[in-house]
C-alpha cells in the first residue's frame, strides 16, 4: 500500500548520510535489528521521535515504578529501534533490553489462530463447521440450536464461559490441555453462539486443542514448526524457555492495599490462549510479516487474503459487524486509522502488540508489572503517532505528564458524591498525599496535569478521564455530574451477607467478597470490582459488563452460615482463613516464652543515639482528659503475645502529642464518639521482647529494636473509636493487632460502614499532625517523634 504523498516528498529530501547516522546504531551502541535478512533502509529520520519516546518510557517507569519495560518499533520491513528500560531481575542488577523475555499473555492467541488458519487455507479445517467435527469429546451443555464453530471461538462469539473449571487463570496445578478442555463439559454456554461478544480464554484453548488434533503433534510443536521457525523467532516459545533464563524478566504483582510481590510462574491450562514467552524484537517479526502480506524468508505463512480476512470484523447472526474482533485480532481505531493487534495480561506482565496496516507501522511493548496494559498501550499509541508525524513531516506530539495534587486542593475533594436519580456513588479519598477515586470497576488515582493543572486519573491503569469541580458542592467526572453527600456513616450491611464477606482463593490471586454502598461486590483478579445482583441467599450474578458478564457466583455455607467456598464463573474458590473474628484477639505462637525473654530484654540497652533531643515530658493521657477510654491489652494476656507485658494499664505520651490527641478526642465528641487507647508510650525492652518472640515471617508488624520505635519515643498511639452512648468500640475492618492484610489502611474488603469509620478515624487524626502507619489502621505517629530519644523507663518509674 502506498503511503501518503507528504511522506514520499519527505523521502526525497532525506539524505543517505542522515539515514546512516540516525539509524546505524542502537541507543546502547549495538547494531539495530535487521529482521528476515532484508537490506532495505527506511529513509526516514526517526531520531527525534525516538528521543521523545525514550523520555516518555522513562517517565512512565519512574512515575508508576515499572520494574522493566521493553519496546520495539517497526516500519514496513524493518525494526527501526528497540530498547529496554529498568531492570529485568528482582535484584535490579540486569538492565532490561530489547532481548528481555516476557510472558506475553493473550498475544498467544494470535499465534494459535494463525496456525489454525493455515489448515483452513489448505481446506482441512472449516471455520463454519461444528467444532465437535474435530473434537468429538467436547460437549459443554448447549441449550441452543446453534452449534459452536471455530470462527465463533476465534472471534469470542461462542458463548463459552471465560475460564474453564480446570486449568483456569487461577489454577496453579498446571493440568494438561486435554484435562482443561474436558472440564468444559461440566459447563453451560453463557449465551447462544454468535449472539454476543464474550472474551474467552476457554474458547481459544478449544481452538488450540482442535489444532493439536489436526496436526497430530502438541500445539506448541506445531506452532514452532509452522510459525516461529519461518518467522525467525528463536527467543519465543509456548514453553518456559529454560535455555534463556538469563533473559527472563521477573513479573510483579501489586494490590490496592499497597502490597507488591513476585508473580507466580505456573503454566496455565489454557496454554493456547496465554502461555507464550517472547521478546519485543521477536514479536516484531510477526508485525513485519503482516506488512509483507504473510511472507517470510522461507515462504508465506498465510495468503494475503487470509490475513486480510483475520483483520476484518466478523459478522453476527444478523449480518452486523462485530467491531471488537476479527479472527483472533482485536480491531480498534487510532485516530483515523484502523489498528489491529492484541493485548496480553498475565501474572506480572502487560503486553501490547499493535499494527496500523494502512501505514505499515507497528509497535510491540511489554512491562513486567501486572495490570499496566493501559500504560503500555498509551506508550504504543504514542509511538505510532510519533512515527506518523515523522513520516508526514508534522510536529511531534507531546506525552501527557502529571504531578501530585496540592494538599489543600486534594483535601477539598475528599468525600462521597452521588449521581442524581441513581444509587451510583463516587468516592474520593486521600492517603499520605495520594488521592484516589473510587467509582466503577477500578480504583483510580487523581493527579494534576503538568500542562494546565487539570485533574485527571493517572495510575498503573493509565491516563484517563478528567475530574473538575462542579458548582459549589459537586464534581464532574467524565461526562457525569455528582453532588456531595452528607458525611455520615453508611447503614450496616445486611446480616444475611455476614457469612459471605471475606477472602477466597489463593495467595497469588485472591477473590474478595465485600459490601459496598448497600450491595455485595466481588473484587476479582486484584483490580476488577463488580457489583453483584442477589438472585437468592447463596446465588449472585455478575453484572452485564466486565470480565465475567453473564456468569454467576454460588456460595456454599457451613452450619454456622459462614461460606466455605464460592464457585464464581465456574471456578471454585475456597474460603481463606484471614485475620480474626470480631470480638476475638489475634494471637501468635511466640518463638520463645516471654518470661524467658523478659530478663534478657531488661538487661539489654537501647541503641545509642548521638545528637540533641528534646527533653522527655511523658504525661498520662487520662490525666488530661479522663473521658479518653483505655483498653491496654499489654497489661493483660488479651494480646497477640498472650502474655502480660506491662504491669499497669496506663497510657503515656509526650505532652505535645498527648495534648493533640486530646483535641482529637474533644472534636469526636460532637459526633458521639471518643478515642479508645490500646497502647501509647512503650518501653524499649518491651519492643525487644516483641521482636524476639515474633516469627520472622510476621516481623513486619513489630518494630525492630535495633532502630527503636516511635512508641519508644512517646509519639505513637494505637487507638480506635468508641461509641460514647454505649461505651463499645466501633467495629473496623480488622481487629486491633491483627497480623494480616486486613489491617492495612487501604485494605479493600469488609463493609462500607467499617471502611467509613476506618477512614473517619484517620481524617480525624491528621489535622493534629498524626500520620497513619502503612500496615496498621490503628497506629498513628505524631509529627515530632524524631525530636525525642528512645525511652526505656517502665510505667512504674514514670509514676514514682
Amino acid at each position: 500500500m502506498l503511503k501518503h504523498s507528504s511522506f514520499i516528498f519527505r523521502m526525497l529530501l532525506v539524505t543517505l548520510s542522515v539515514i546512516l547516522t540516525m539509524q546505524g546504531t542502537h541507543s546502547n551502541g549495538q547494531e539495530p535489528a535487521n529482521p528476515q535478512g532484508t537490506s532495505k533502509t527506511t529513509p526516514v529520520d526517526y531520531g527525534p521521535a525516538i528521543a521523545k519516546l525514550k523520555a516518555a518510557a522513562q517517565y512512565e517507569l519512574d512515575q508508576h515504578d515499572l520494574p522493566a519495560l521493553s519496546i520495539s518499533l517497526v516500519d514496513d520491513d524493518q525494526v527501526i529501534w528497540a530498547d529496554g528500560f529498568g531492570f529485568q531481575d528482582a535484584d535490579k542488577k540486569v538492565p532490561a533490553s530489547k532481548r528481555t523475555i516476557y510472558r506475553v499473555g493473550s498475544v498467544s492467541k494470535l499465534f494459535t489462530d494463525i496456525a489454525v488458519m493455515q489448515f483452513v487455507e489448505e481446506g482441512s479445517l472449516d471455520l463454519e463447521a461444528p467444532v465437535q467435527q474435530y473434537l468429538p469429546d467436547f460437549h459443554p451443555e448447549n441449550p441452543y440450536e446453534t452449534p459452536i464453530t471455530l470462527r465463533q471461538l476465534m472471534s469470542h462469539r461462542s458463548g463459552l464461559v471465560r475460564e474453564p473449571p480446570v486449568g483456569n487463570y487461577f489454577d496453579p496445578t498446571e493440568p494438561t490441555l486435554a484435562e482443561t478442555i474436558a472440564s468444559l463439559n461440566n459447563t453451560t454456554l453463557v449465551y447462544p453462539p454468535n449472539t454476543k461478544t464474550k472474551y474467552s480464554n476457554a474458547a481459544v484453548s478449544v481452538v488450540g486443542a482442535a489444532l493439536e488434533k489436526k496436526a497430530g503433534v502438541p500445539f506448541e510443536r506445531r506452532i514452532e514448526q509452522c510459525l516461529l521457525n519461518p518467522l525467525e523467532m528463536p527467543n519465543s516459545s509456548f514453553d518456559r524457555p529454560a535455555n534463556q533464563e538469563d533473559f527472563l524478566a521477573t513479573g510483579w504483582m501489586w494490590t490496592y492495599d499497597g502490597r507488591r510481590f513476585e508473580a507466580p510462574t505456573f503454566s496455565l491450562g489454557t496454554g493456547p490462549a496465554g502461555n507464550f514467552y517472547s521478546n519485543v524484537v521477536d514479536l516484531s517479526q510477526l508485525l513485519i510479516c503482516l506488512f509483507q502480506d504473510g511472507k517470510t524468508p522461507v515462504g508465506p505463512i498465510l495468503k494475503p487474503e487470509t490475513l486480510n480476512h483475520m483483520i476484518t470484523p466478523t459478522m453476527d447472526e444478523h449480518g452486523a459487524e462485530n467491531r471488537d474482533f476479527g479472527i483472533g485480532f482485536h480491531i480498534q481505531k487510532l485516530d483515523n486509522y484502523t489498528k489491529v493487534g492484541h493485548g496480553g495480561a498475565i501474572y506480572g506482565f502487560s503486553t501490547q502488540f499493535e499494527a496500523l496496516p494502512e501505514r505499515k507501522l507497528g509497535v510491540a511493548a511489554a512491562s513486567s508489572l501486572d495490570g499496566t496494559n493501559n500504560i503500555v498501550r498509551q506508550l504504543v499509541d504514542y509511538a505510532l503517532r510519533l512515527m506518523i508525524a515523522t513520516q508526514d513531516g508534522q510536529p511531534l506530539p507531546e506525552y501527557p505528564k502529571t504531578a501530585a495534587l496540592a494538599t489543600e486542593r486534594a483535601k477539598s475533594l475528599v468525600g462521597a458524591y452521588g449521581r442524581e436519580g441513581t444509587s451510583e456513588i463516587l468516592k474520593i479519598s486521600e492517603l499520605n498525599g495520594d488521592v484516589f477515586l473510587d467509582q466503577g470497576v477500578f480504583r483510580r488515582q487523581l493527579r494534576a496535569t503538568s500542562s494546565d493543572g487539570a485533574i485527571v486519573t493517572d495510575d498503573p491503569f493509565g491516563y484517563g478521564s478528567p475530574l473538575v469541580p462542579h458548582g459549589s458542592t459537586g464534581v464532574k467526572y467524565g461526562d457525569t455530574v455528582y453532588e456531595r453527600l452528607p458525611d455520615e456513616p453508611p447503614v450496616a450491611s445486611p446480616d444475611r451477607w455476614d457469612g459471605l464477606i471475606g477472602e477466597y482463593g489463593w495467595d497469588h490471586n485472591t477473590l474478595y467478597i465485600l459490601e459496598k454502598d448497600g450491595q455485595l461486590h466481588a473484587l476479582i483478579e486484584w483490580f476488577y470490582d463488580y457489583p453483584l445482583t442477589e438472585i437468592s441467599p447463596n446465588v449472585f450474578a455478575f453484572p452485564d459488563y466486565g470480565l465475567y458478564h453473564g456468569e454467576k457466583l454460588f456460595f456454599s455455607r457451613d452450619e454456622t452460615g459462614s461460606a466455605t467456598e464460592v464457585r464464581a464463573a465456574e471456578i471454585s474458590f475456597k474460603r481463606r482463613p484471614v485475620g480474626t473474628k470480631h470480638g476475638d484477639t489475634f494471637k501468635i505462637d511466640p518463638v520463645r516464652p516471654i518470661e524467658e525473654l523478659r530478663p534478657i530484654a531488661l538487661a539489654a540497652s537501647p541503641p545509642n543515639e548521638p545528637g540533641d533531643f528534646v527533653e522527655a515530658d511523658l504525661v498520662e493521657l487520662i490525666s488530661l482528659d479522663p473521658t479518653i477510654k483505655l483498653d491496654i491489652r499489654y497489661a493483660t494476656t488479651n494480646n497477640f503475645m498472650g502474655a502480660v507485658m506491662y504491669q499497669q494499664p496506663q497510657a503515656f505520651m509526650q505532652r505535645p502529642a498527648a495534648e493533640a490527641l486530646v483535641r482529637v478526642h474533644q472534636r469526636l465528641k460532637e459526633r458521639g464518639l471518643g478515642l479508645l487507647i490500646h497502647d501509647a508510650y512503650r518501653p524499649w525492652f518491651v519492643t525487644k521482647m516483641f521482636w524476639d518472640a515474633t516469627p520472622a515471617s510476621m516481623q513486619d508488624f513489630v518494630a525492630n529494636p535495633a532502630n527503636g520505635s516511635r512508641h519508644n519515643r512517646g509519639c505513637a498511639a494505637d487507638l480506635t473509636l468508641y461509641d460514647l452512648a454505649t461505651g463499645k468500640p466501633i467495629e473496623m475492618v480488622a481487629t486491633y493487632d491483627e497480623f494480616s492484610p486486613r489491617s492495612f489502611p487501604m485494605y479493600p474488603g469488609g463493609t462500607s460502614r467499617q471502611r467509613w469509620y476506618r477512614q473517619f478515624l484517620r481524617v480525624s487524626m491528621e489535622p493534629e499532625n498524626f500520620t497513619i502507619y502503612p500496615l496498621e489502621w490503628w497506629h498513628f505517629d505524631y509529627q515530632d517523634w524524631s525530636k525525642y530519644r528512645i525511652g526505656n523507663a517502665t510505667f512504674e518509674e514514670l509514676t514514682k
